[in-house]
């Protein structure tokens, strides 16, 4: 399509596809979003990065529009195929976002006390054994250049990977990754996780905004959470082990919130995972 249908149909993102997945291993049916670079069918011959994104309902749209506003005067990141990891089919997305991406079972305390937690090793693996395979097989993916990007639980979800299985994704975008979960739970696993780990070779860009530290009394800024502090603390325990093929930036990004950062953290970390090439 070329073009928008009319006649009050509902607006769609022109050169995107949808994909019905099932993760065999809890029969629950997800849906992935995909969108191909401009140049994919000029260049046949050409083998392209691939960008997963969780929360992709609205992670997707957003990264594909500044994927590509970046390279609209000049090229300034790498064009890449984006694959973004949408929700159950059908289901509530906090639904689905509470069980998919935390590590244990003991949910937030403002969660519904039916809510289903802690199944992110699960969706580890649906990513791992079920939505790599059906992508590197579909399209022209360079099979050495894949990145991660989360934000919220979708980063507390990349840094569990990063800490269990790095070798998934060549890179990562951590955005305000919710360490605070179950009272610090992956900060406190994270060097028994990392004593597993003579290597790690992965680029991380991490990023939090100014106003995610925790000022009582200033409704700017966190209530009840330190989310730069525990940033801070997660960059410290990657750095201490000295892992020689590990590259990390860690900026707090001035002037932005939890709700606001995203769209300039989702930009950094495309400049700084994926540049364009001289």
């Amino acid at each position: 399509m070329t073009s928008q249908r009319a006649q009050g149909h509902p607006y769609e993102i022109l050169g995107t596809r949808v994909f019905d997945l099932t993760d065999p291993a809890s029969q629950i049916p997800y849906q992935i979003f995909v969108s191909l670079p401009p140049s994919y069918e000029q260049q046949p011959q050409r083998r392209y990065p691939t960008v997963y994104v969780t929360d992709a309902d609205y992670g997707f749209p957003m990264l594909r529009l500044i994927g590509r506003r970046l390279n609209g005067a000049r090229p300034q990141v790498e064009e890449f195929i984006i694959v973004g990891l949408s929700y159950e089919k059908g289901q509530d997305p906090m639904v689905s976002r509470r069980r998919d991406y935390t590590p244990t079972a003991k949910g937030a305390s403002d969660a519904p006390s039916s809510a289903r937690h802690g199944e992110s090793l699960r969706y580890r693996n649906y990513i791992r054994d079920v939505v790599i395979p059906f992508v590197d097989g579909e399209w022209r993916t360079q099979t050495d250049k894949r990145v991660y990007l989360g934000h919220s639980y979708g980063g507390l979800l990349g840094a569990q990977i990063l800490l269990t299985e790095p070798e998934i994704f060549d890179a990562y975008i951590l955005g305000s990754p919710s360490f605070w979960y179950d009272k610090k739970y992956l900060l406190r696993e994270a060097p028994g996780l990392l004593d597993q780990r003579r290597a790690i070779n992965a680029d991380v860009y991490l990023y939090v905004g100014e106003f995610e530290a925790l000022r009582t009394g200033d409704s700017r800024y966190q209530q009840e959470v330190d989310m730069v502090a525990d940033n801070r603390a997660f960059a410290d325990i990657l750095r201490s082990r000295g892992y020689r093929g590990l590259k990390l930036q860690a900026d707090v990004l001035a002037d932005e919130d939890h709700m606001s950062v995203a769209p300039r953290g989702f930009t950094q970390g495309l400049l700084y995972t994926l540049p364009a090439k001289e």
